[in-house]
């Protein structure tokens, strides 16, 4: 009526795959899941990066920007790690080139009264 201990153990063993294959079995979800993973999150978000750099390096003057701050203004003056922008007529604040949130180039807007 009962199963002997020996014919337990044999039966579960010729089920178990053993050694390298069982490693690769074990580990096949994880590593589907590390590859999903970086081609939907980590690529995406790598590539929105470098062309953020790329817009907030070709920053000139007359280009209209956003901090991240939420301080919109027109850029003055461009330095190495300096941008002074300004946000009123005469009012001009000093803004680290990478607080820059948007950049948009002079003259690529459309006019207020269309």
């Amino acid at each position: 009526m009962f199963a002997t201990p020996a014919f337990a153990q044999t039966a579960g063993a010729a089920v178990q795959p053993d050694g390298f294959l069982a490693m690769v079995v074990n580990f096949a979800p994880l590593l589907l899941v590390f590859v999903v993973f970086y081609f939907l999150i980590l690529r995406p978000q790598q590539a929105r990066a470098k062309a953020q750099a790329a817009t907030i390096g070709a920053v000139k003057k007359g280009d209209s920007v956003i901090t991240a701050g939420g301080i919109v203004g027109k850029v003055v003056k461009v330095e190495e790690r300096f941008v002074e922008v300004e946000i009123a007529p005469t009012l001009k604040v000093k803004v680290v080139k990478a607080t820059l949130a948007e950049v948009t180039p002079s003259g690529s807007g459309k006019p207020a009264n269309d």
